[in-house]
């Protein structure tokens, strides 16, 4: 199995990953070409209004972000390449990133934003109000679920034939993943497809008060990859202000007995403002036409698992991930009809409260057009409630040519759901 690169990409980042505390990374006043622009959609706009963007650098080229003296820039810039990667993998310690600066997320998005500049303007989605007569004695919890598409994966084995090569190359792609999180800032962030978390996003998002878990799969395809960065697998964030980690467990799913190339990260918290218990779990599951009865399995495995761990639904649970299963499948059913009481949030945003969403995934790929529902976050429905849910995109910000996009960095679109603990979670179970 790959093993952690983290200690041996402090000489890869020394401007990032390796900055003692004293050295500040984000001086007070940093000379700008322009003011800095906080609004995600306004520094593009322009780009926008003008018809395709104009073709950009060479994938090793960075395009200019105003004065040198701008070294978070230099850090968001220097993504350790695949070959530093395939050299150290006997590296085992991640960094010490308590002793790093910390990040203000506002400086983060602005350096974003200025490589994004000949990029089309971000799509606009508002959160929908699902809040019923219950009154809250806390502040919500944000959960974000997103598979953000392994920059392998993208580059070298999806086939997305509609979308230009130009449109995924990684220094504009990380930019667009990371101000879509910092636009809606979750609590906790779920990701699947991670490849690049050892250069990127474990090194930024624990500066941005994150605590971070990452666990591979055992045999990821972006290996097969030319010019990989490694394997990709899940990773789990939540902010270390907010939650205190009780108990974490990374599972390697079986089906039928036998282990599978799929994972799950399972994590107890508890709420530093309320005091409860919680679990967060991330997973994704097998992929493809033919495999549904594998991943029923996988998703029998991953329940018993989380059965233990919530003492069962003792403890409250929400899961994030790819299932990579439409509602009509076994694997679906038997999470809606587990002993777990759990709901998926996006069935909420549905007229009735019943029908998850026409799609989470929308591409185009050789064999003709791809629109799926794939994406859930389930939740105890007995001790949590959805106070709110973002809307998707519609057919028409997606546009013809699908996903993903000049706008948009994934295949898959980001879920996110603010949830709340009921006051009396006994009563309904």
């Amino acid at each position: 199995m790959y093993q952690s690169p983290a200690r041996c990409l402090c000489s890869a980042l020394p401007a990032l990953c390796c900055a003692p505390a004293s050295a500040s990374l984000l001086p007070s006043s940093r000379p700008r070409a322009s003011p800095p622009v906080l609004d995600p959609a306004a520094p593009r706009a322009a780009a926008a209004a003008g018809g395709p963007p104009a073709p950009g650098p060479s994938p090793r080229t960075v395009c200019s972000m105003g004065n040198s003296t701008s070294r978070l820039y230099s850090a968001l810039a220097k993504t350790l390449s695949s070959s530093a990667v395939s050299q150290h993998q006997d590296c085992l310690e991640q960094p010490d990133s308590a002793r790093l600066d910390p990040i203000d997320p506002k400086d983060l998005l602005e350096e974003c934003q200025i490589v994004l500049q000949k990029r089309p303007p971000r799509f606009q989605r508002n959160f929908v109000d699902l809040k019923k007569n219950t009154a809250s004695n806390h502040r919500p919890i944000r959960v974000m679920q997103w598979n953000i598409l392994a920059q392998a994966l993208g580059e070298g084995k999806d086939n997305f034939v509609q979308c230009p090569m130009e449109a995924l190359k990684w220094e504009e792609r990380k930019c667009l993943i990371l101000e879509e999180i910092l636009a809606y800032k979750p609590d906790i962030l779920c990701l699947q497809e991670v490849d690049h978390y050892f250069d990127t996003f474990e090194p930024l998002l624990s500066r941005l008060g994150y605590q971070c878990t990452f666990f591979p799969k055992p045999w990821s395809p972006c290996l097969d990859v030319e010019q990989n960065n490694g394997p990709d697998g899940c990773a789990l964030f939540f902010l270390k202000d907010r939650f205190e980690l009780i108990n974490s467990a990374n599972i390697r799913l079986t089906a039928m007995k036998l282990k599978t190339n799929q994972v799950a990260i399972a994590q107890t918290l508890k709420c530093n403002e309320t005091g409860r218990l919680f679990c967060i779990a991330v997973t994704h599951l097998k992929a493809r036409t033919g495999w549904e009865r594998f991943r029923s399995a996988q998703g029998c495995d991953l329940l018993q698992n989380l059965k233990s761990i919530t003492q069962g639904a003792k403890i409250p649970l929400i899961i994030c991930g790819d299932f990579n299963a439409e509602p009509t499948e076994e694997v679906y059913r038997e999470f809606s009809n587990s002993s777990l009481n759990l709901n998926s949030a996006y069935k909420l945003l549905s007229p009735d409260g019943q029908s998850e969403p026409p799609y989470t995934t929308w591409k185009i790929r050789p064999s003709g057009e791809c629109r799926h529902t794939l994406d859930y976050i389930w939740y105890s429905q007995h001790a949590l409630n959805v106070n709110s849910a973002l809307g998707l995109l519609t057919e028409e910000q997606i546009g013809p040519n699908r996903l993903p996009s000049f706008n948009y960095p994934s295949d898959h679109l980001s879920l996110v759901c603010d949830f709340s603990f009921n006051q009396d979670p006994d009563r309904l179970l």
